[in-house]
């Protein structure tokens, strides 16, 4: 098959954990192409293999099979340094908690972002000046002009949220890999994060695979992919269908 079109693409991805005696299985086999500008929710139960499977697709972790593209290139080829380079300039991640560094204030932490793209030493003159303005940009577009000088402890989850949204954009990436955005939030601080990552998709043709546990939130997308126990399960075909389309249910 071509992979025209797809910017990520993973085929028949494995993974398992062994503890002790213990084998853990967590993903058996998981076909999933994402096209470019996309937005594909994830949904399953605790344990199923969601949280696994972003990680894998962003390259924090390596499939015990199986392959990963981006663009038509194999993760699983890439050395450490090239991988590195994909995870900074290519993917944005959000995770459920926030992971902001608490004795950095916002324009800060967003900032940091950028500065393990380009490493320490290069992250001088010109190239620091444009990264501090990229940050402020998404600061302002995400209702946080008035808040670049505050530290993550005097943020609302809400807001503590938004600016580590604003960090996993600031090297303006192609890919966004959100895991359960929302699942710290209340639903209304949660939409309004949706809003956010939706408005930033619109603007510039992000291509979005969201980890959620919330229907709701995974209706907005373009696709829903369902796993239990580390396999894609098709609705009304177990044989035959990758995903289905959103809000069908």
């Amino acid at each position: 098959m071509s992979n025209a079109g797809y910017i990520l693409r993973a085929r028949a991805i494995e993974k398992t954990y062994t503890m002790g005696r213990t084998r853990l299985d967590v993903l058996r086999g998981v076909d999933l192409e994402v096209s470019e500008g996309e937005w594909v929710a994830v949904l399953g139960a605790s344990g199923s293999g969601k949280s696994t499977l972003l990680h894998l697709l962003g390259g924090l972790d390596r499939p015990g099979g199986g392959a990963i593209e981006f663009r038509g290139s194999p993760l699983g080829t890439m050395g450490r340094a090239e991988l590195d380079r994909y995870r900074a300039a290519s993917v944005g991640f959000v995770f459920q908690f926030y992971h902001l560094l608490p004795e950095l204030r916002v324009l800060q932490n967003v900032t940091l972002g950028a500065m393990v793209r380009h490493g320490r030493i290069g992250f001088r003159g010109e190239t620091r000046r444009a990264a501090e303005a990229r940050a402020r940009e998404l600061l302002e577009a995400f209702g946080l002009g008035n808040r670049l000088g505050h530290r993550p402890k005097e943020l609302s989850g809400g807001e503590r949220q938004r600016v580590a949204i604003a960090r996993a954009l600031v090297n303006d990436p192609p890919v966004l890999l959100a895991d359960e955005p929302t699942g710290n939030l209340d639903r209304r601080t949660g939409e309004s994060i949706v809003d956010a990552i939706e408005a930033r998709r619109r603007a510039g043709g992000l291509t979005i695979v969201m980890v959620t546990h919330d229907e709701r939130i995974a209706a907005r997308a373009d696709r829903v992919v369902r796993l239990v126990d580390g396999l894609v399960e098709p609705e009304g075909d177990p044989a035959g269908i990758v995903s289905v389309p959103a809000g069908s249910e």
